[in-house]
């Protein structure tokens, strides 16, 4: 049985903060509000995919993005058209600086910010062919 479609719901304290940072500071297209109960926002990110590390993987991901070992368990990675100025709204609205854009090995340009709920996020910028 196929799935169509990945989701992962947060559960955060301050939901009006964490609704403008993934809305204004990551340009996220708000889909569904649901206010029944409490309040619930969906946000639209695109295509979604899944990547499963072992713990050695997550460290040489973290070395080539950060220079050491700093993200936890979930770590959020969205493509952007233009990282820096990705990078420049997310810390507008509330992200903190984990490292500045990085060439990785892939050809990608890869930032690394913490949300304002605490989440490991990669800005990234596919650079084109290498």
């Amino acid at each position: 049985m196929p799935v169509h479609e990945l989701r992962v719901a947060l559960t955060v304290d301050e939901w009006e903060k964490a609704v403008a940072f993934y809305r204004d500071g990551l340009g996220l297209d708000p889909g569904e509000l649901w206010t029944d109960g409490g309040k619930g926002q969906m946000f639209l990110a695109g295509r979604a995919t899944l990547e499963i590390f072992d713990p050695d993987y997550a460290a040489s991901v973290d070395q080539l993005e950060v220079g050491e070992r700093v993200s936890g368990q979930i770590r959020f990675a969205f493509e952007v058209p233009d990282v820096h100025a990705a990078l420049e709204r997310a810390l507008e609205y509330g992200a903190e600086l984990v490292h500045e854009p990085v060439l990785t090995p892939w050809n990608d340009l890869n930032a690394r910010v913490r949300s304002p709920e605490g989440l490991q996020i990669t800005l990234y910028q596919v650079q084109g062919e290498s």
